[in-house]
C-alpha cells in the first residue's frame, strides 16, 4: 500500500480465479463469502457456508498464487472469541490481509452495537499480535444503511483506534459522502466496495476513487458474475447441439499455458529417475521384496502369455436394432417465427434422453422407424410435425 495510485483488488472465488487474476497483472486480489459460497457450496452467503470451508478454500487460493490474498472474515462466524480464531485460521491459511464487518448475521445489512463492532476488531488485533503476523485488518460497516452517515463514521474512527488497517464503510451514496468518509483519519487507507449490480454507492472509475482519497477498491461481482454467464451460455448452445464457436473460449493450448502444464513438464524431466540399465548395477533392489538379477550367462526363460479369444457372437442375434447401430438421427426444430431453433445429431445407439431435449417426441416408438429404415441408403425424413407451440420437428435417418 505505499505504491503510488488505487490499487485495484477483482475479488476470487477459487485458486483458477485467483491465478487469472495474478496472470492479468493485478497487485492482490480478495475473496468474497457472496462468491466462494456460489463456487464451493452453491447456497446463497447467508450464513451457511462454515468457517472450515472459507479456510479451506483460501488455502486452495493462496497457495496457487505469488499475489496478496486479502480474505473475507464476514462477522468472524460468532463473537470476539470466534473472531480470534478466524483471524488465526486466516493467518495460517496464509491470507495477506482479512476483512472483518460488523454484521449480526453473515449477508444481512443488521448490525451489531459500536461497542461489539469494536470489540471485534480489538479481537482481530489480538490475534495477529499472539500469532506475531503482519496481517493486514480491513475493519468494514454496513451501519450507514442499517443506523445512519454520521454511525458509520464513527465507527470507523474507532475501529481505527481499536488498531485496524484499513477502514470500509457500504453503501454511501454519493461522491460527497464517499469524500467526508476520506477525510476520516485521512491518513488510514479506505477501500472501496464497486458492486457492480444492485449497490447504491457511484460506480467511480480508479482515477476519481484516487482523487476522493480511496486507496484499495474492489470488484465482488466481476468474475463470478461473468463465470455464470459464460456457462450459461455455453450450456444452451450444448443443448441446442452446438459447441461454443471459436474466440468465444481458450484453446487447449492456452488452458494448460494458464494451469501451467509446461512448468510442470519441465520439473518432471529434472525428477524423473533414470532407469535400471542406466545405473550400472548387477542387483536390483525392490522395497517390499527382493529379487536377484541371474548371471547373464544363465538362459533366460521368457514367460508364456496365454491370449484367450473370446467367442464371436454375432450382435444381429442379439439385437436387432443393431442394424441401424452406425446410422445418426439429426432432429430440427424451426420456430413458428422461421428461426431455427435446435439441429443435432444423435447416434442410433443413444437415444434414451431423446425426450429430455424434445419432449415433444415423447410416445414415439423412434427405434422402430429408425428399423424399418434401416435398409434405405442415405437421408430418410421420418417425421415430420408441429408441436403444441407451433415449432415444426422433423426427424431425419442419416
Amino acid at each position: 500500500m505505499q505504491s503510488s495510485g488505487v490499487l485495484q483488488g477483482p475479488c476470487c472465488f477459487d485458486a483458477l480465479s485467483a491465478k487469472l487474476v495474478e496472470r492479468a497483472g493485478f497487485p492482490y486480489c480478495i475473496t468474497t463469502g457472496f462468491s466462494i459460497s456460489a463456487a464451493r457450496v452453491g447456497l446463497p452467503d447467508k450464513g451457511l457456508i462454515s468457517y472450515g470451508e472459507m479456510v479451506d478454500q483460501g488455502q486452495q487460493i493462496t497457495q496457487s498464487v505469488s499475489i496478496p490474498v486479502i480474505g473475507d472474515g464476514g462477522n468472524g462466524f460468532g463473537n470476539a472469541m470466534s473472531v480470534k480464531r478466524t483471524v488465526t485460521g486466516y493467518i495460517r491459511a496464509g491470507f495477506a490481509g482479512i476483512i472483518i464487518n460488523d454484521q449480526v448475521c453473515s449477508g444481512e445489512r443488521r448490525v451489531v452495537s459500536r461497542e461489539e463492532a469494536v470489540m471485534r476488531v480489538k479481537a482481530a488485533v489480538d490475534a495477529r499480535r499472539e500469532c506475531g503476523s503482519d496481517i493486514v485488518i480491513v475493519a468494514h460497516t454496513d451501519s450507514r444503511e442499517a443506523v445512519s452517515l454520521e454511525e458509520s463514521f464513527s465507527r470507523a474512527r474507532a475501529f481505527t483506534d481499536a488498531g485496524a488497517d484499513v477502514l470500509s464503510v457500504d453503501s454511501l451514496l454519493s461522491r460527497e459522502e464517499m469524500k467526508s468518509f476520506c477525510n476520516v483519519y485521512p491518513l488510514v487507507p479506505k477501500l472501496a466496495n464497486m458492486l457492480e449490480s444492485g449497490g447504491k454507492i457511484p460506480m467511480l472509475n480508479p482515477l476519481e476513487l484516487e482523487e476522493i482519497g480511496y486507496k484499495l477498491v474492489a470488484y465482488p461481482l466481476s468474475l463470478i458474475g461473468v463465470s455464470i454467464q459464460a456457462m450459461q451460455d455455453a450450456l444452451m448452445a450444448i443443448k441446442g447441439g452446438r459447441i461454443p464457436p471459436p474466440g468465444s473460449m481458450p484453446s487447449l493450448e492456452e488452458i494448460e499455458e494458464i494451469l501451467g502444464y509446461d512448468t510442470y513438464r519441465e520439473e518432471e524431466k529434472r525428477y524423473a529417475a533414470s532407469s535400471s540399465s542406466d545405473r550400472g548395477s548387477s542387483s536390483s533392489r525392490v522395497y517390499g521384496s527382493q529379487r536377484v538379477v541371474q548371471d547373464d550367462s544363465e538362459e533366460r526363460v521368457d514367460p508364456v502369455v496365454e491370449v484367450m479369444i473370446p467367442e464371436v457372437v454375432s450382435n444381429e442375434s442379439r439385437n436387432p436394432f443393431s442394424r441401424i447401430w452406425s446410422r445418426s438421427l439429426r432432429i430440427k426444430i424451426i420456430g413458428r417465427d422461421g428461426i431455427e431453433k435446435l439441429d443435432v445429431r444423435i447416434p442410433a445407439g443413444f437415444l434414451e434422453g431423446v425426450t429430455n431435449i424434445v419432449p415433444a417426441l415423447g410416445g414415439v416408438n423412434l427405434k422402430q422407424l429408425m428399423d424399418d429404415a434401416a435398409d434405405e441408403v442415405g437421408g430418410k425424413l421420418l417425421l415430420d410435425f408441429k408441436d403444441t407451440a407451433g415449432d415444426r420437428i422433423q426427424v431425419f435417418l442419416e
